[in-house]
C-alpha cells in the first residue's frame, strides 16, 4: 500500500484499541467532515435540530466506536461515513417519533438556508459530495497557507490566495502586479508554484481517506466533479 499505510484510514483501525493518539486522530477526523455532515443533515430537511444532530452524529461515532466496523477493502471513508450518517438520522427519525407520540417532543421539519427550488434540484447525497469536496480544498488551502506562513511568505500568499481555485484574468495579474511591484512573469509563476503545490496538498489529503491509488484517483475524479478544482498535477 506504499504512501496509503499511514492514512487516515489506518488510524480508524488502530483506534479500535482506544489509544490516546488515535482518538485525537479521529476527533481530527470529526472536525474535517463536519461541513458535509451537517450540510447532508439539512439537505434532509432538519432545520433548528442540524446542529445538534451533527453534533451527536460525531459524539455517538466516537463513543459507540462505530469506527470498529470500518474496513478499507470495503470502499472509500467517504463512503463509509455517510453510510453510518444515514443510519443515524433513521434511529433520530425513530426516537424523535416515539418521543413525539407520547407528548414529550416536537419534531420539525424546516430548511434555514435553501428555498424549495434548490432543494428539488439537488440531493442530500449531491450535497454531502459537494461539501465533502470542500473540506478537502479548505484543509489543503490550510496547510498551504501554514507552509507560507512558515516561509515567512504569508502576507504574498494571502495577496496570490483569489487566483489559486480560479485562473486569473490578464488584467488581474496586471492589477495585482503592480500593488505589490513584481514582474508580470514574477507573479505568475508564484501563482503557478502555489496552485501546483494546492493541488499536490488536495492529492495528500484525498489520500488520507482511500486505501490505495486507484481509490485516491476516483475520489479526484470525484472531487472535481463537484466543484470543479483542476487536479492534474501535470500542469
Amino acid at each position: 500500500m506504499g504512501r496509503f499505510e499511514t492514512t487516515r484510514w489506518s488510524l480508524v483501525l488502530r483506534a479500535r484499541g482506544e489509544p490516546a493518539d488515535a482518538r485525537k486522530a479521529l476527533e481530527a477526523l470529526c472536525r474535517t467532515y463536519r461541513a458535509p455532515v451537517l450540510a447532508f443533515v439539512r439537505s434532509r430537511g432538519y432545520g433548528a435540530d442540524a446542529e445538534d444532530l451533527t453534533q451527536s452524529f460525531f459524539t455517538r461515532f466516537l463513543e459507540r466506536a462505530w469506527h470498529s466496523n470500518a474496513d478499507p477493502e470495503r470502499g472509500r471513508f467517504r463512503s463509509f461515513l455517510l453510510t453510518a450518517l444515514k443510519r443515524f438520522l433513521i434511529d433520530a427519525d425513530a426516537e424523535a417519533a416515539a418521543l413525539k407520540r407520547g407528548g414529550a417532543f416536537r419534531f420539525e421539519s424546516i430548511d434555514d438556508e435553501a428555498g424549495e427550488d434548490e432543494r428539488s434540484q439537488q440531493t442530500p447525497e449531491s450535497v454531502f459530495e459537494r461539501e465533502w469536496a470542500r473540506a478537502m480544498l479548505n484543509a489543503a488551502f490550510e496547510r498551504l497557507r501554514e507552509e507560507a506562513e512558515a516561509a515567512d511568505k504569508l502576507a504574498l500568499f494571502e495577496r496570490l490566495s483569489e487566483f489559486l481555485i480560479e485562473p486569473p484574468d490578464e488584467s488581474d495579474y496586471a492589477r495585482v502586479a503592480a500593488e505589490l511591484n513584481l514582474r508580470r512573469n514574477t507573479l505568475a509563476v508564484a501563482v503557478h508554484r502555489l496552485r501546483h503545490r494546492l493541488r499536490d496538498l488536495v492529492r495528500e489529503e484525498l489520500s488520507q481517506t482511500t486505501a490505495n491509488r486507484e481509490e485516491m484517483e476516483q475520489e479526484v475524479r470525484a472531487l472535481r466533479g463537484s466543484v470543479g478544482f483542476y487536479l492534474n498535477s501535470a500542469s
